[in-house]
């Protein structure tokens, strides 16, 4: 990695954390951390799964713990099994929590006010749509990518997904018993592989390859949730399975798509693949694309 641009994200991380107040141990001048603050705010009205909230913050369960016996030692939260199943824990604000974090929502206006009021306005507007790049930046660097059984529960739910938006999108609807198929069978390895993307724990995309031996691969089931789009994972998907296929061997990729799916074709035609005569029937099929990887292919 670039050491300048390591350097950069270290600065900018020693600026904000200053700058917010993430030092103190009485953030916003109440009795608490920065930490407990923000599991307050997580936790909201209606309450929260713990193991929603260590998902969505990104921290590890002892420390999770201890932030939440803090909070119920203070009389802010509860933390209770949860009416559906025992075996999982809901913390809730207690009536004094409630209180507690209005108070933090005026303290923290407050808090982005004064920030704000030292600047001029071109320069407020200018922050606040840095600001905006950099957590669309941020968030894109929180997905994680990793193969996924086409059987698990995260997986079904994206390819369900794929399905239900494919048939609100095309003309004739979606049906999927009439398109070439990409089983689970088919999208296992070593026949193949699939692909899951997760934000804070939670599924927002996927993408599929078809292995064929010497012939060209299949790449298949390619989505990304709409809470996902612009953090260029349609992108970063793409690339990822690329990856896989030429860690297979594979030197070149092919792919069918519907004419409804413009941004797609215009991430298929960005990252070098071409428009090519149709090479199979697929029932949905408007364009068809190719893409050649390069490299002999490796045989165990």
């Amino acid at each position: 990695m670039d050491r300048d641009l390591v350097d950069g994200v270290r600065r900018f991380n020693r600026t904000v954390t200053q700058r917010i107040g993430a030092l103190d141990d009485a953030f916003l001048a109440r009795a608490r951390p920065l930490g407990q603050a923000r599991v307050l705010w997580e936790i909201g009205d209606g309450g929260r799964d713990v193991r929603e909230l260590r998902e969505r913050l990104d921290l590890d369960s002892g420390y999770l713990s201890r932030l939440l016996r803090g909070l119920e030692a203070d009389g802010l939260v509860r933390v209770e099994p949860s009416g559906a199943d025992g075996r999982v824990r809901t913390a809730r604000l207690t009536e004094a929590g409630r209180a507690e974090r209005a108070t933090l929502d005026r303290l923290s206006d407050d808090a982005a006010a004064a920030i704000l009021a030292p600047l001029s306005d071109g320069q407020r507007t200018r922050l606040v749509t840095a600001m905006a790049e950099v957590e669309r930046f941020l968030t894109a660097s929180a997905v994680e990518v990793a193969p996924s059984p086409p059987g698990h529960p995260d997986a079904r739910f994206c390819l369900r997904a794929y399905f239900a938006e494919l048939a609100e999108r095309f003309d004739e609807g979606f049906d999927p018993e009439l398109s070439i198929s990409a089983a689970d069978a088919e999208m296992t390895p070593p026949a193949g592989v699939l692909l899951v993307a997760r934000l804070h724990g939670e599924p927002v995309g996927c993408g599929a390859l078809k292995f064929h031996g010497d012939a060209p691969a299949e790449l298949k089931r390619m989505w990304v949730a709409r809470s996902a789009r612009g953090l260029g994972l349609g992108r970063r998907l793409l690339s990822e399975l690329e990856a896989h296929a030429a860690a297979e061997g594979v030197r070149t990729l092919r792919l069918e798509t519907n004419r409804a799916l413009a941004e797609a074709i215009g991430l298929y035609r960005a990252a070098g693949y071409r428009e090519v005569a149709p090479f199979n029937d697929e029932h949905y099929a408007d364009h068809w694309f190719e893409k050649h990887l390069g490299g002999p292919r490796t045989l165990a």
